[in-house]
């Protein structure tokens, strides 16, 4: 018996690190994902969400895409520019759309299918922020929200204990963290940074229809970087493998002062409503990711 579909919204910063567009194109092919609706954040939105488009209309799929907010609450933009648009070229796209809307967007379709949706977030947590703060129910109301967001315990010791989108809008992230989800889990740098794949190996095993735009933006992303890190599609993934990542429950907490600190995330292994990812099976991860690239097709739910 086919597992049920299941009912997303993903809130991005596609543009910046590639790890976005891979991500979407992942849930794109995902033959169990209903994507119900895609918002993006962080500087030029717009842009933003012209590029989710170019993946969405190359997949066939007609996805209501809703530019968010562009500067966090109460620090500097960090993220000011989406580089890869510059890709964009003769991309078929949509280039028009609804201004101010994301952050009720979401609102209600959350209301439309309560305790239904997963909410994947795989940027700066702008909009999810003002969400929570405007409409206190709404968590409440999620089946699940899955973050790639933070650094919880040991890992690889390259980078800082700032993850991005942590401290991407640290306000905005310590909003999210203190409101209870049903079920409320995050992927962080101490797991994402197991997965990766040098550029060599990227433009060898991306032969998927649906990543044929993804390496056009990858050519941008590769200017400067030798590799991908699939912190988000490892976050995507979990929706729809349980067991990729092992998770612990436990509290986490979110640091505002010192300035030089803001965003970095701390963790402690309780009883706590939070579940953190600890492990990930990269081989495991693999195989789902491109399995389901290969996928040729499959029905989708009436909405």
């Amino acid at each position: 018996m086919r597992d049920p579909l299941s009912r997303v919204l993903l809130d991005t910063d596609i543009g910046s690190d590639i790890d976005d567009a891979v991500c979407l194109a992942y849930l794109l092919g995902q033959p169990r994902c209903d994507l119900l609706g895609i918002t993006t954040v962080t500087g030029q939105a717009s842009l933003r969400a012209e590029l989710a488009s170019v993946l969405c209309r190359h997949a066939g799929r007609d996805i209501p895409i809703y530019p968010g907010a562009e500067q966090p609450l109460l620090t500097e933009q960090r993220q000011p520019r989406a580089t890869q648009a510059e890709a964009l070229g003769s991309w078929d796209r949509q280039t028009g759309f609804p201004s101010g809307e994301a952050v009720g967007f979401l609102r209600d379709t959350i209301r439309r299918y309560p305790g239904q949706i997963d909410l994947l977030t795989i940027g700066p947590l702008t909009n999810i922020g003002i969400l929570f703060a405007l409409d206190p129910e709404i968590p409440s109301l999620l089946k699940s929200l899955v973050m790639m967001c933070g650094k919880f315990g040991p890992g690889p010791p390259e980078g800082t204990d700032r993850e991005w989108n942590a401290s991407g809008d640290p306000y905005a992230t310590a909003i999210v963290y203190r409101h209870a989800v049903p079920v409320h889990r995050s992927i962080g740098l101490n797991v994402t940074r197991r997965v990766t794949m040098d550029v060599e190996e990227v433009r060898r095993r991306f032969r998927a229809p649906l990543l044929v735009p993804v390496l056009d933006f990858a050519d941008v992303w590769f200017r400067d970087q030798d590799r991908i890190t699939f912190h988000d599609p490892l976050a995507a993934v979990t929706l729809f493998d349980d067991e990729v990542c092992r998770f612990e429950r436990g509290t986490v907490g979110v640091q505002l002062d010192p300035p030089e600190r803001r965003g970095t995330t701390h963790w402690e292994q309780t009883s706590g409503r939070h579940e953190v990812a600890v492990s990930v099976d990269p081989a495991r991860f693999f195989h789902e990711f491109f399995s389901v690239l290969d996928y040729e097709g499959g029905p989708r739910s009436e909405r």
